[in-house]
């Protein structure tokens, strides 16, 4: 099994929306890093869900990696902001998964907390100027969040 952390701001999609909804497909990555990454993931692997652009912004819980291999169905759709004219059915440019929602932690894990605990070589969330929505979380940093949520 593989650890992510997946972004996204919880005025557009929260993990209280992933809650509410039980699974999603993770749409609109357009960063080639973060689609290789969503490449990379397999069936089981669990992602920590970080809010970003919030107060504070940190890790709100954690997801499943349910389904692999996805074409991003936004990248076909002309009226989406994530459109790619660029990009076809038989030849899509952009992949994603679907999750499925694990749990809300109690208190989030802000970023100034990962700060604290994780060197940017650790946890590149921490990293200054890191702007990947989806980026990979070594097992013993994985565990060490486990440990550090409850």
């Amino acid at each position: 099994m593989n650890y992510w952390l997946m972004k996204s701001e919880p005025e557009v999609y929260s993990i209280v929306d992933l809650q509410r909804d039980g699974n999603t497909i993770w749409d609109g990555v357009r960063n080639y890093q973060a689609r290789n990454y969503l490449c990379q993931m397999q069936s089981g692997d669990l992602a920590f869900f970080y809010h970003s652009n919030a107060n504070p912004p940190g890790i709100a819980g954690l997801m499943r990696v349910v389904t692999t291999g996805i074409a991003d169905p936004t990248q076909f759709e002309p009226t989406s902001k994530y459109y790619d004219p660029k990009s076809t059915l038989a030849d899509p440019r952009w992949q994603t998964v679907v999750v499925e929602f694990v749990e809300v932690f109690a208190d989030i894990i802000s970023l100034s907390t990962l700060r604290e605990k994780f060197s940017a070589s650790e946890l590149i969330v921490v990293k200054q100027g890191n702007r990947l929505s989806v980026i990979p979380v070594p097992e013993a940093v994985a565990q060490k969040l486990l440990v550090i949520k409850t």
